[in-house]
């Protein structure tokens, strides 16, 4: 009996890749991410916020962040099934390990209590570090007791930013800080997928942002990204993994690009579409809005965790 195997050359490589790529992608698929705990602290308790936004921002798009902050700690009853507030509850769930001293643990709070608009870009549109610095210090007004969050607009290109990151969390002297950058004309093919067409990797179905704005709704996957891995790894010796280059992987890093059960490169996994705006969602909040929420790692589980 003749052989059906190809001999030419080429023609073997590519019918080698068809048989070898979906098992790649299977077992990257299957994988599952480890944090490990360094003993550092964690944020514990009360999560005070000092925003500040450094250039352009539409009200709606400060709506959808500021709405996303209420919805951490707002229970909207069994009629908004998944909730925002049970994703924050996985990442309360870290203190349970690093406290070691009940299975329950306290709720965190956050709450917003500084916020300051810069619309004058007064320290130019390039974001380094130094500037950076001076940035943290305008929005938290010398409160160490805050975390500083900045969220600079689309005209803005600010420090590392869209350079295989899409957040920055960290310690300036003892002051925490988070910085979160609209990618919408930088790097929207980075850091504004799954509400835009990816710049590398499979290319899957876009999807539209359940607030009807990429900017805004990307920013928001970012900002609650960075939010949950500074409240696990506040000063880089919590819950992390070290990654390729010496990079930490995260609490929600470690699931990157999942949005729903079933995820695979290029498919963000279920989500669920809002029939009167066609926005994709999975997860509801304060008042009903509706937001797009990263997978997480939960670590009671050790697996990567979906609202749905």
């Amino acid at each position: 009996m003749a052989s059906s195997l190809p001999t030419h050359p080429l023609a073997l490589t590519f019918a080698l890749l068809l048989v070898l790529l979906p098992l790649v992608l299977g077992a990257n698929r299957n994988a599952k991410p480890v944090l490990t705990y360094h003993r550092g602290p964690v944020i514990t308790g009360r999560v005070n916020l000092a925003l500040l936004w450094y250039g352009q921002f539409g009200r709606s798009q400060k709506n959808v962040i500021r709405t996303f902050i209420k919805s951490l700690n707002y229970n909207g009853g069994a009629n908004l099934e998944p909730q925002v507030s049970t994703w924050w509850n996985i990442v309360g769930s870290y203190q349970s390990l690093a406290m070691r001293r009940s299975r329950r643990s306290p709720r965190i709070k956050v709450k917003v209590v500084r916020q300051i608009t810069d619309t004058s870009y007064s320290l130019g549109k390039i974001m380094t570090i130094d500037f950076i610095k001076l940035l943290v210090q305008k929005a938290t007004g010398g409160n160490p007791n805050t975390v500083a969050v900045i969220f600079t607009s689309r005209q803005v290109t600010a420090s590392d930013l869209c350079m295989g990151k899409c957040f920055e969390h960290g310690l300036i002297g003892r002051q925490l800080y988070l910085l979160v950058g609209n990618p919408e004309t930088e790097c929207p093919g980075t850091c504004a997928w799954p509400f835009h067409r990816a710049d590398y990797g499979p290319q899957g179905v876009t999807l539209q942002p359940p607030n009807g704005n990429i900017g805004a709704d990307a920013m928001l996957v970012h900002f609650a990204s960075g939010l949950a891995a500074t409240v696990t790894n506040p000063f880089k010796t919590g819950f992390y993994q070290s990654g390729r280059r010496n990079k930490l992987v995260e609490a929600t890093t470690s699931c990157p690009a999942m949005f729903g059960s079933g995820a695979f490169p290029g498919y963000t996994g279920k989500v669920r579409v809002d029939p009167s705006t066609g926005g994709a969602f999975n997860a509801h909040g304060y008042k009903g809005r509706k937001f797009l929420l990263p997978a997480i790692w939960n670590p009671k589980t050790r697996s990567c965790w979906t609202p749905l």
